[in-house]
């Protein structure tokens, strides 16, 4: 008796955690739902009351639009300046510079603070923690009068040079690779490796899932980037997508069937990065758990 209430209670619980999951996933996916729907969509439907999620027939009828009038909007503008592309790979060439060099950085200092025994190791990686504690806006005057007298106004080096290295990958990979196995490493020594070759060789090899972790968060960052390029990068053909899409916006002429299509391009690098390398991001946290056990 006893047996069957508890089966029954954990059944009850099932139930009320599935569905739970099903209404955060809804709301977390209705956005991208929407965003995808109203590209296809001009004003009138969009704005209309209650919202039609399917498209009306006469929609895709030549009498009334092309399919992809949105999406031509959104990349050619107003005015017929294709400045479109050139911002998209502005912002790939940020986020993916930054992204290898943040995950190169991190994991070498990760290695360092988490392996190596050495004086004022504690203190260094508290500092390191530190500055994570300072906003970003506390030290964009500041950064942005170096990074002018410098010179780097307007070029990929202002951009990527202030965000080379993250402080929280660092944190990321130190914890990590604190329950990486040290016997691996001592016998590599053995062998006669350097430490260079144990890193490149067994290190970086078997921290797969954390590198994709910090690698789509890196990248992701500097994807939505606003506040800094917005600074730096003073003419149009060295602005990002975050850019792009805020001068869109601010257009009198612009719909917002068409800035749906230009929000819907703009996420599908992400979409594309985080299919690649989901299976690494979303195993990250099992693998570091079962480390720890």
């Amino acid at each position: 008796m006893n047996t069957n209430k508890y089966v029954g209670r954990v059944g009850l619980g099932e139930i009320f955690a599935w569905f739970c999951l099903l209404i955060v996933f809804m709301f977390t996916v209705m956005p991208i739902v929407f965003m995808f729907v109203a590209s296809f969509m001009d004003a009138k439907q969009i704005l209309s009351m209650p919202f039609n999620w399917i498209p009306s027939k006469n929609y895709f009828t030549t009498e009334s639009r092309t399919f992809f009038t949105n999406f031509q909007k959104a990349i050619f503008g107003n005015n017929a300046n294709p400045v479109f592309m050139r911002n998209l790979v502005n912002s790939l060439v940020v986020a993916v510079t930054c992204s290898v060099t943040t995950v190169l950085m991190a994991s070498l200092c990760g290695y360092g603070l988490s392996k190596f025994k050495f004086k004022s190791r504690e203190l260094i990686f508290m500092s390191i923690m530190a500055t994570m504690m300072i906003p970003f806006e506390a030290i964009m005057i500041p950064l942005y009068m170096v990074v002018s007298k410098l010179g780097m106004m307007n070029t990929y080096q202002g951009m990527i040079i202030p965000f080379l290295v993250s402080a929280f990958g660092v944190f990321q990979m130190r914890q990590y690779l604190i329950t990486f196995p040290a016997e691996y490493l001592d016998a590599a020594r053995v062998d006669g490796l350097n430490e260079l070759k144990i890193y490149s060789n067994i290190v970086l090899p078997n921290c797969t899932p954390v590198i994709s972790t910090l690698g789509i968060l890196s990248f992701r960052n500097q994807w939505d980037n606003l506040l800094w390029p917005l600074l730096v990068a003073q003419s149009e053909k060295m602005k990002t997508i975050p850019l792009y899409i805020t001068k869109f916006s601010e257009e009198k002429q612009t719909d917002e069937g068409a800035m749906m299509a230009c929000a819907l391009l703009a996420s599908i690098p992400m979409f594309i990065l985080f299919g690649a390398l989901s299976k690494y991001f979303i195993g990250g946290a099992e693998v570091y758990e079962s480390r720890k056990g």
